[in-house]
């Protein structure tokens, strides 16, 4: 990463060629080469402005949309300048060509305008991934997830159950500290025991949704597995509504894992079909067999499907997975009370009923609430958790309070918070000692 006092810039829109490019600007020189771009002063700030823009030899570049948001009111905190230019590669290419000629000035690095709206207090880290989640979110659920995440849903969970820890320390210190002084009341410490109860009953059910997150950000996995011939591979098909895996008549033709990826009201869903389950002594059908049964313990529903009529000698179970059985063939067959639901592809024939009972699925995987989506942030929270757990079985009062502020400091690095903390002014806004 380069010195902070440089100006950085980068396209900010997608590759060329486009109808317009957003070339963006940050840093102390921002306005600067704006001025040298164009040969004129400055545009008010958030005022969009019409300028043609020149190379240092006086040739006409191209007429620019410039906007200019002043520090510390812009998205880096720093003064950004933004040039909103024809998107064909020519012109982008001319105009980065231009700026990285002027001194003080280098392209950016990947993610540097985040990570100075970072430094300079605009977002803080869950801010900053949940920025990164809504560039890349492809579903409605994905752009609903990362919003919450964003434009600070999120962290205000965090902040506010560091705040609660914080005060429940300080009336802890303040037992200890402060025991002679009248208006400190007596065994503080055992009133907020309740209080913190709750608020480790909150953290655990965060905890415990992030699977949710998860889910929603990498997809739903849906698993369609059985023997040969049960019609795996046309039902992915059916349901991808197009021709994904190759559907034969001769057993054993799907021999690795073929993966679609649905978006179903929003929601990712991720199809695999996968080789048929069964004895065989071909070795390129064994590894496909094993991969079949490894998805199977990574995915989140189990489709077995099964021709309905026919039988097997080898029992199916998937421990720890839920699993529909699904008869195949229902046209040919008729409908059984032996599986869960009976379809047939030919005919179309409850394929729309399984595509519900999926949705029905994962739409109840999450509620559409704030949850963790980072390892890096699931992890910090089952710190905070423990710590927490452990300060409620202390019996010594020194104790509890350490693990309070291990705990505060856990949800504070969730953020990136600097860990300081203003025990002394919580003190004295609630007791008013020193009076």
């Amino acid at each position: 990463m380069g010195s902070p006092v440089d100006t950085i810039f980068a396209l900010s829109s997608g590759s060329p060629p486009a109808g317009v490019a957003v070339i963006r600007l940050s840093g102390p020189k921002a306005c600067e080469a704006l001025q040298k771009l164009t040969l004129k002063a400055l545009p008010a700030p958030r005022v969009a402005s019409l300028r043609r823009v020149f190379s240092q030899s006086g040739f006409l570049l191209d007429e620019v949309l410039v906007l200019l948001f002043r520090a510390p009111h812009s998205f880096t905190g720093e003064d950004i300048v933004e040039l909103h230019s024809h998107g064909s590669r020519a012109v982008v290419s001319a105009l980065l060509g231009e700026l990285e000629s002027m001194d003080g000035l280098r392209m950016a690095e990947a993610g540097e305008f985040s990570r100075r709206s970072f430094e300079h207090g605009r977002l803080d880290l869950v801010e900053v991934e949940g920025l990164a989640e809504l560039i890349s979110a492809e579903t409605e659920m994905q752009r609903r997830l990362a919003v919450e995440q964003s434009f600070g849903g999120q962290s205000e969970i965090y902040n506010a159950w560091a705040r609660r820890l914080t005060h429940a320390r300080a009336m802890i210190e303040a037992e200890l500290d402060f025991a002679d002084e009248d208006d400190v009341p007596g065994s503080v410490a055992e009133q907020i025991v309740d209080e913190i109860v709750t608020l480790h009953r909150a953290l655990k059910e965060h905890v415990s949704a992030a699977g949710a997150g998860e889910i929603i950000r990498d997809g739903y996995k849906v698993a369609i597995v059985g023997p040969p011939n049960a019609g795996k591979s046309s039902l992915l098909n059916a349901l991808a509504d197009r021709d994904v895996a190759i559907v034969t008549e001769v057993a054993g033709t799907t021999r690795d894992v073929i993966s679609v990826d649905l978006d179903l009201e929003g929601f990712l869903v991720k199809l695999y079909d996968t080789a048929g389950l069964r004895e065989s002594m071909d070795v390129v059908e064994q590894e496909g067999i094993r991969r079949a049964r490894k998805l199977i313990e990574q995915a989140d529903l189990v489709l077995f499907l099964q021709e309905i009529g026919s039988s097997t000698d080898q029992p199916f179970s998937a421990e720890g997975r839920e699993i529909v059985r699904v008869g195949s063939k229902s046209d040919l067959r008729g409908a059984s009370t032996e599986f869960d639901l009976c379809i047939s592809v030919n005919s179309n024939l409850g394929i729309s009923d399984l595509r519900r009972l999926i949705l029905e699925r994962v739409k109840a995987v999450w509620a559409g609430s704030a949850v963790p989506t980072r390892k890096r942030q699931l992890d910090l929270l089952q710190q905070a958790s423990n710590f927490i757990e452990e300060a409620l079985k202390a019996n010594v009062l020194e104790l509890r309070a350490e693990y309070l502020r291990v705990a505060a400091n856990s949800l504070g690095r969730i953020t990136g918070a600097v860990d300081v903390e203003d025990l002394l002014d919580v003190i004295f806004s609630q007791f008013c000692i020193g009076k």
